[in-house]
């Protein structure tokens, strides 16, 4: 999965919010504490206000405040709200795309990856991460010693044994 860099700030943004509540918080604090270019702030709220997240007021008081509790804003409804379905295949749901012959079965793959999306996106709240309150099963998640093991791509570890090869004389 690719998070891009419009959900992180999203995310980012909305804890910067959370953890201020009841106060609202004004932009220029959100680009401070995050590092988020002032332009980028903006298109994520916009978002963010579509997708019923964020409210703005306008004016000394003013500033961003949520819509709603932060424990009722889970990170897959941030992504929802950026960026749209948290699984898609060439831009469709996993459940409308079929295929034939040999790769029937690959729909049910795609499903089975968005039920794991889910099962960890809709259990975490922007107030878990604001309070630093992350729910146990992410420990569990991340005691798994591949949790922190980094894989190449295949292409990069092509290119890698290539190189090998080039500085091996025997197989010149």
């Amino acid at each position: 999965m690719h998070i891009t860099a419009k959900v992180d700030y999203a995310v980012r943004t909305l804890v910067e919010i959370a953890k201020a509540q009841p106060d609202s918080v004004k932009a220029d604090a959100i680009v401070a504490a995050q590092d988020i270019p002032p332009k980028v702030l903006e298109s994520v709220v916009a978002d963010l206000r579509k997708g019923g997240l964020v409210t703005s007021r306008r004016g000394p008081d003013g500033g961003y405040r949520l819509a709603r509790p932060a424990a009722d804003i889970s990170i897959a409804n941030v992504i929802r709200a950026v960026e749209g379905p948290l699984a898609s295949v060439r831009g469709q749901r996993p459940e409308d795309v079929h295929y034939g012959g040999a790769a029937e079965p690959l729909q049910r793959v795609w499903i089975g990856l968005r039920v794991n999306i889910r099962s960890v996106l809709e259990r975490v709240s922007v107030a878990d991460i604001a309070h630093d309150l992350l729910p146990s099963f992410l420990d569990e998640l991340l005691h798994d010693p591949d949790a922190w093991t980094r894989r190449p791509n295949s292409a990069a570890r092509d290119i890698a044994t290539e190189w090998q090869d080039l500085d091996r004389p025997d197989i010149r």
